[in-house]
């Protein structure tokens, strides 16, 4: 049947929607298992998929473990984020070669097909969104950002399930995405809702086998997102970004910093930290150099270095730097918060600091005001 925009239809399982991107050229990213997690990596079959996988995450905790085998996204986000595919961890800038009459300089150029990432989480999608105002913003737009987003096509995951590290629905921005993707799948008992979101990915579905969704398929895939959101414990404090902003000298950053070890383990899991530097390189003879963006973390004390030293010193300046410009000062530069929710940073913190956690405390006892 032709699909469209804005229509719902059932289908049994993923590998066929999988085959289906494939057969069109699209080259396929997904979740597989590897050394104990969940990363994204690109998948040649529909079978690589991690069927009858589930996880359990905690402060400093991440564990896969066998869960129902029939089922295919039990699981949630793991330690990678789409970030690592849109904005890569190390990209080169430019290279130049001595020549005759100085040093030829040359930019290279990128080689993006035309990609699919399949499993995308409502949380991910808003991260997605963050960094493209982040890199997209008038005068100052990364090209290469943009030309990797334009060629993405994203089939979303619907969350059943909601880990004990999750928060997004107390940052809106999940278990359920209502926009931002192509295609996006809800996995009920024995089949997938499948809503079409774009004409883009109304296009991939011509070789999918698949029926119209009758209103009680919509309506069981709203409870299933629902009671993923019932289920999440934690939250961030209502109106934290004013807080944050009043409370740059609270007692609790020194109590935080007695415990975080400036690993930057928060900020490579993020799927909206956007931190860099710049290396040069170059041969013994002088003959060539290269220049390269990479990751980089406001954690490292050489990253606020200029001429005189470091500006952040202790951990304390550089986690109160990074918690309030995730929660607060981000709404500043970009009109939106800088955490959606995933709970990566509480996963993969080796010493289990949680930001909901801290971002309690100091909603509880807040430093006075001066009148």
């Amino acid at each position: 049947m032709p699909a469209s925009a804005g229509a719902a239809y059932v289908i049994q399982q993923p590998t066929e929607l999988v085959d289906a991107l494939l057969a069109q050229g699209w080259r396929v990213v997904g979740p597989r298992e590897r050394n104990g997690a969940i990363v994204y990596e690109e998948i040649a079959n529909g079978s690589e998929l991690p069927r009858g996988r589930t996880d359990e995450q905690g402060p400093a905790r991440y564990r896969l473990t066998d869960g129902d085998p029939d089922r295919w996204f039990d699981y949630v986000v793991g330690p990678q984020s789409w970030k690592k595919w849109l904005f890569p961890a190390r990209q080169k800038l430019w290279s130049a070669s001595r020549a005759d009459d100085g040093f030829a300089v040359e930019e290279p150029e990128e080689v993006y097909p035309k990609t699919a990432f399949i499993g995308v989480r409502a949380c991910e999608i808003a991260a997605i969104q963050v960094q493209d105002k982040v890199f997209d913003n008038g005068d100052f737009a990364d090209t290469g950002y943009g030309m990797r987003r334009e060629n993405t096509m994203i089939v979303a995951v619907q969350c059943a399930r909601s880990a004990d590290t999750c928060f997004c629905a107390s940052m809106n921005t999940g278990p359920r995405a209502e926009s931002g993707f192509d295609l996006a799948l809800t996995e009920l008992d024995g089949e997938f809702l499948l809503e079409c979101g774009t004409a883009k990915g109304a296009d991939v579905l011509a070789a999918v086998t698949m029926a119209d969704a009758q209103p009680g398929h919509v309506e069981a895939a709203s409870r299933v997102t629902a009671q993923a959101a019932e289920s999440q414990s934690r939250k961030i404090a209502p109106g934290i970004a004013s807080l944050l902003a009043d409370n740059l000298e609270h007692p609790r950053w020194d109590d935080v910093a007695d415990r975080c070890m400036s690993c930057a383990n928060c900020t490579l899991a993020c799927p909206t930290c956007f931190c860099t530097d710049v290396e040069d390189t170059n041969d013994l003879q002088g003959d060539n150099t290269e220049r390269w963006r990479t990751w980089d973390s406001c954690f490292t004390l050489d990253f606020s270095y200029i001429h005189g030293g470091a500006v952040r010193r202790s951990t304390r300046s550089r986690y109160r730097q990074w918690m309030t410009h995730k929660l607060s000062s981000w709404h500043d530069q970009f009109g939106t918060s800088g955490c959606v929710g995933c709970g990566r940073c509480i996963a993969w913190c080796p010493v289990g600091i949680d930001i909901t956690e801290e971002a309690a405390a100091i909603a509880a006892a807040p430093a006075e005001q001066e009148a």
